[in-house]
C-alpha cells in the first residue's frame, strides 16, 4: 500500500547537518528517517519495487519546528521496527488505516444523527459518499494547526467539497470521541490477528505433544536430573498455558471493544447516552458505561498485561528449547535452514537464534506493560500524557506479539527432536533418578522415613 506522504526533502538539511556529528560512522545520516517505511511484499508498483506502509506512532512532530523531534533512541527504533512487522499487522497501525477508522466513526455518528433528525439526511449522504482520507493533506494541516483531529476534520471537510454538508462533520463530538472509539476499532483488528496466531500456535503444540507422548525424557529441577517424564508432557504444559492465554486474551480484547461519544468531560451533554449507544452499536462496539473525556486506561493496562503474559509464555518455551539445544544436552533444536549460517568464524555452529530473539523481544513487551500502567492516572477528566505513550506501546506490542507467535509456531512445527539422546541422558546416572521410588518402597516395608531417606542418599552419593 502506497501512502501519500509529504516529501522528505525538507528534512534533509536537518539530518545531514544537525545529526551528522552524532552519526558520522553510521548509515543513518544518509537518508531521511522520517520517510522510513515497511515493505509490503504483497503489493508492487509498476517498477517492480515493493510498495510500503508507514507505521504511525514511532515519532511525534515538533510543536514549533518543521522537522520531527527525535531522540537517538527514537531514530534507532524507527530503523529496527520494520524488521519485526508483518504486513497485515503493519497495515492495522498505518496512518491511512488510523485515519480511515476516524472517518468510520465520523460517518457512523453523522448517519445516526441523521436518523434522529438532528443532521440533514442529504448532508449525511454527502459525507458518506464524498469524504476521503488524504494522509499527506492531514499532515500538512497538522503542521500548521498543531492538532491532529482538527487537521483531520479540515482535510475531510475539503474532500466533501460542499461546505453546507461538511459543517455537520464532527457535530456534537470532541476529539477523543473519535480517537478512542477509532482506537478500539484498530485494536479489534489487531486482536483478531493475534487470536488467530494463538490458535495456530496451539495447534502446533497439540500436534507435537501427541507426537511425543510416549517419548521418555529426564525431568530436571534446578537444572539437575530429577525423575523421568515424557517430552509430550513437557509440550502439553505449554499447550495448557497457551489455552489460558487464549481465554485471557479474548477477555482483554473484549474489554477494549468499547467506544465513547460522551463529550468533553463524559457527561453526554451534547448528544445524549442513547445516541452514543446507537453510534457505538453501528460500529460493532459496546459503550463504555462511564467515561470522562477518555475511555479509562485500566482497560489498556489489562490488555497490555495480557500481551506481556503471551510474550512470557513464548519466552518460557524458547528458553527451554535453548537449554535442550546445548551441545552437552542436545535433545531438541530449533530448525536450521539449508543455507543458514551460525557463525562468521565457526562453521560448525547451529545457534538457537530465533529462540534467543524471542527471549529478547519478550522484554520489550513487558516494559510496554509498565508504561500502560503509568497511563492509568491522568489529571481530572483527562490530560494527554497517555497519548504519546500509546502511539508507541500499542503498535509495538501488538506488532511484536504477532511476530513472536508466527516465529514460535514455525519453530514448534519444524523443531528437531532426538529421542535417542533423551534416553541416553536419562540413563546417564544409571538409575539414580529412581531414588524417590526406592524411598517410597522402603517406607512401605516399615522403615522410618528419615532412616530410609538417609540410607538411599548415602548410597546415591557414594
Amino acid at each position: 500500500m502506497q501512502l501519500r506522504c509529504r516529501s522528505g526533502t525538507a528534512f534533509n538539511s536537518f539530518f545531514s547537518n544537525g545529526l551528522s556529528g552524532l552519526f558520522t560512522c553510521s548509515s543513518i545520516n544518509q537518508r531521511p528517517l522520517a520517510r522510513l517505511r515497511i515493505p509490503n511484499p504483497d503489493t508492487r508498483g509498476a517498477s517492480g519495487v515493493s510498495a510500503t506502509t508507514l507505521i504511525c506512532g514511532i515519532m511525534e512532530r515538533a510543536t514549533t519546528w518543521k522537522f520531527p523531534r527525535f531522540s537517538v533512541l527514537a531514530l534507532e527504533e524507527m530503523a529496527l521496527i520494520p524488521r519485526y512487522t508483518r504486513p497485515e499487522m503493519g497495515h492495522v497501525w498505518s496512518d491511512e488505516n488510523k485515519f480511515g477508522k476516524w472517518l468510520e466513526v465520523e460517518v457512523a455518528a453523522t448517519e445516526t444523527l441523521a436518523e434522529n433528525g438532528r443532521v440533514p439526511n442529504e448532508a449525511a449522504a454527502a459525507i458518506r459518499s464524498r469524504a476521503k482520507v488524504d494522509v499527506a493533506r492531514i499532515q500538512e494541516l497538522e503542521a500548521r494547526v498543531k492538532h491532529d483531529v482538527i487537521a483531520f476534520t479540515m482535510a475531510v471537510g475539503e474532500s466533501i467539497g460542499d461546505p453546507a454538508a461538511a459543517r455537520w462533520l464532527h457535530y456534537g463530538m470532541t476529539s477523543n470521541d473519535v480517537v478512542d472509539t477509532a482506537q478500539a476499532l484498530q485494536i479489534r483488528e489487531a486482536s483478531r490477528l493475534i487470536e488467530r496466531n494463538l490458535v495456530l500456535f496451539g495447534e502446533a503444540l497439540d500436534l507435537r505433544a501427541h507426537e511425543f507422548r510416549h517419548t521418555p525424557q529426564i525431568g530436571r529441577t534446578h537444572g539437575v536430573h530429577a525423575e523421568p517424564i515424557t517430552f509430550g508432557l513437557k509440550i502439553a504444559n505449554w499447550f495448557a498455558e497457551n489455552q489460558r492465554n487464549i481465554a485471557r486474551f479474548r477477555e482483554a480484547a473484549g474489554q477494549m471493544a468499547v467506544g465513547k461519544i460522551s463529550g468533553a468531560v463524559g457527561n453526554a451533554s451534547h448528544l445524549g447516552p442513547e445516541t452514543e449507544e446507537r453510534i457505538c452499536k453501528r460500529l460493532g462496539l459496546k459503550v463504555a458505561p462511564v467515561s470522562s473525556q477518555v475511555i479509562q486506561r485500566d482497560r489498556h493496562a489489562h490488555y497490555l498485561s495480557t500481551l506481556a503474559l503471551i510474550a512470557a509464555t513464548l519466552e518460557k518455551i524458547a528458553l527451554e528449547i535453548r537449554h535442550l539445544q546445548r551441545t552437552e544436552v542436545r535433545e531438541a533444536e530449533e530448525p536450521f535452514g539449508e543455507e543458514q549460517r551460525g557463525s562468521s568464524a565457526m562453521p560448525h555452529k547451529r545457534n538457537p537464534v530465533t529462540c534467543e530473539q524471542i527471549c529478547g523481544l519478550a522484554r520489550l513487551v513487558r516494559s510496554n506493560m509498565l508504561a500502560a500502567y503509568e497511563n492509568i492516572g491522568l489529571w481530572h477528566e483527562r490530560d494527554i500524557s497517555h497519548s504519546s505513550v500509546e502511539r508507541i506501546i500499542l503498535p509495538d506490542s501488538t506488532i511484536l506479539v504477532d511476530y513472536m507467535l508466527e516465529k514460535m509456531s514455525g519453530v514448534l512445527f519444524k523443531m528437531r527432536v532426538f529421542p535417542e539422546r533423551m534416553l541416553r541422558n536419562l540413563e546417564s546416572t544409571h538409575g539414580l533418578v529412581f531414588s524417590g521410588q526406592l524411598l517410597q518402597d522402603l517406607v512401605e516395608k516399615g522403615m522410618p522415613r528419615d532412616d530410609a531417606y538417609k540410607a538411599v542418599q548415602e548410597n546415591a552419593m557414594a
